[in-house]
């Protein structure tokens, strides 16, 4: 994974208090190439069984194409796999959306939208907290749960 480093402006913590002070501001570096859930992987907020849940299920998406395409598609036909299980291209992929649609159902209602925003669409916990109406802070605790269920649908230890 390549790093993409670029500089982001924090949200302002509101004027200080006192004439004549100006709001303080603050900003992080922000790695643009890393995984929401890789970031909080390598901070410790999810364990190695829920981040490879959330690779599994992110792999599956990738897998059977769900992104939305903005033009034609120049890829090439056939593509020779060095692992061949004996299914077609257009078989795998079924498959893979299989899969995906079977881990989302083992979320549960509900969670089935964080895990998409997240895991898929790479969308930061704030962000799709903030989209979902959720309170700040609740999305980490949700999207455990969901991955430990996507992690129990992929049967990973």
């Amino acid at each position: 994974m390549k790093r993409q480093l670029v500089e982001r402006e924090l949200t302002s913590e509101g004027p200080r208090r006192g004439p004549g002070t100006a709001a303080k501001r603050r900003s992080v570096t922000v790695n643009l190439g890393e995984s929401p859930i890789a970031w909080l992987h390598s901070r410790g907020h999810l364990d190695g069984r829920l981040f490879d849940a959330g690779e599994a299920l992110r792999g599956d998406y990738e897998r059977a194409q769900l992104s939305p395409n903005v033009t034609m598609r120049w890829d090439a036909v056939r593509i020779k796999s060095t692992g061949d299980t004996g299914l077609s291209g257009t078989e795998k992929q079924i498959a893979a959306k299989q899969r995906f649609d079977g881990a989302l159902i083992a979320a549960g209602k509900g969670l089935e939208d964080v895990l998409w925003r997240v895991v898929c669409a790479g969308e930061g916990l704030p962000e799709a907290e903030k989209a979902l109406g959720w309170p700040a802070r609740s999305g980490k605790l949700v999207l455990k749960l969901a991955l430990d269920r996507v992690a129990d649908f992929y049967r990973i230890r």
